[in-house]
């Protein structure tokens, strides 16, 4: 029994609450919990990993307006506010101890508990009269070594459908985690605020993105644009990076890079990995440049 048990069950349908009580994973069920009390969405739907799942999400997506539907019946669209275009390097903060500060001073950081005030603040009741979905991901396969277990809790449809087609789907490897793993895994919570009545987030001015490495855990309000709203894309690269420093392992941007033998007129295709913010993508888009990939261009 979770604290949270009446309020979810008032949010969601049966098939939905037996879902994540199946999953017998407390943590889970209190941050779920936690952010459908504090966002107050209207109602909430929990994904499996199902194609029914994600015919769902489209469809939601398209009934909303988030998407719209194009000339070929598999693809759609979405239309970014004109001004909700690129990263918000200016709003994208770290939270961290106020001891830490000094050494965090090379990146944007404010103090813990003052951070979690102010982006608790700005998302408190951001959801209401909207449809929330949570979704389970993973960061590299899953049931392995490898895993990273994510939880997304959105209020856009639009997020949802374009994570589950962009990764690996994971409500099973959450079903088989025992009890020693449940504890471990990233959270993000995002919402993209009022909608204007072209459906693009209204209050920029509001725009916030929140690293919580210490919890693992992103808080993202007030956006739609991928880079800052989607969770498993940049968000949880900082994390990871956090997570791996902390476990000696190496968290990096894969890339494909052809070598070109001229006088034989062929290229030999390698992969390799990238340290962040060295320029690759840029150096991606350089005319002639040999590299076919980084891990977004």
């Amino acid at each position: 029994m979770s604290k949270y048990d009446e309020l979810l069950k008032g949010l969601m349908d049966e098939k939905s609450f037996n879902k994540l009580t199946a999953l017998k994973n407390p943590k889970v069920m209190d941050f779920i919990g936690s952010f459908a009390e504090h966002c107050e969405p209207a109602s909430l739907y929990i994904c499996d990993d199902s194609k029914e799942d994600n015919l769902y999400v489209r469809k939601k997506a398209l009934d909303l307006g988030e998407e719209l539907q194009m000339a070929n019946s598999t693809q759609t669209i979405h239309w970014d506010g004109y001004g909700d275009q690129a990263r918000d390097k200016k709003n994208t903060t770290f939270m961290v101890k106020k001891e830490n500060l000094e050494r965090m001073k090379s990146l944007n950081s404010v103090e813990y508990e003052e951070g979690l005030a102010e982006i608790m603040s700005v998302s408190k009741g951001i959801m209401k009269g909207k449809d929330a979905v949570v979704l389970f991901f993973s960061e590299g396969p899953t049931e392995s070594p490898f895993t990273i277990p994510c939880v997304q809790f959105t209020d856009s449809w639009y997020v949802a459908h374009s994570e589950m087609i962009l990764y690996r789907t994971a409500y099973h490897h959450f079903l088989k985690m025992k009890d020693a793993e449940k504890d471990d895994f990233f959270s993000f919570i995002h919402s993209a605020g009022e909608l204007d009545e072209r459906n693009c987030t209204k209050n920029l001015d509001k725009r916030r993105i929140y690293m919580d490495t210490q919890h693992n855990m992103v808080y993202s309000m007030n956006n739609q644009y991928a880079g800052n709203s989607i969770g498993l894309k940049k968000h949880s690269m900082r994390l990871a990076i956090n997570k791996a420093g902390k476990e000696g392992w190496l968290c990096e941007h894969m890339f494909v890079m052809a070598a070109v033998d001229k006088e034989k007129n062929r290229k030999t295709y390698f992969c390799g990995a990238y340290p962040s913010a060295c320029g690759k993508t840029s150096t991606a888009m350089i005319p002639g440049e040999q590299i076919v990939g980084d891990d977004i261009a």
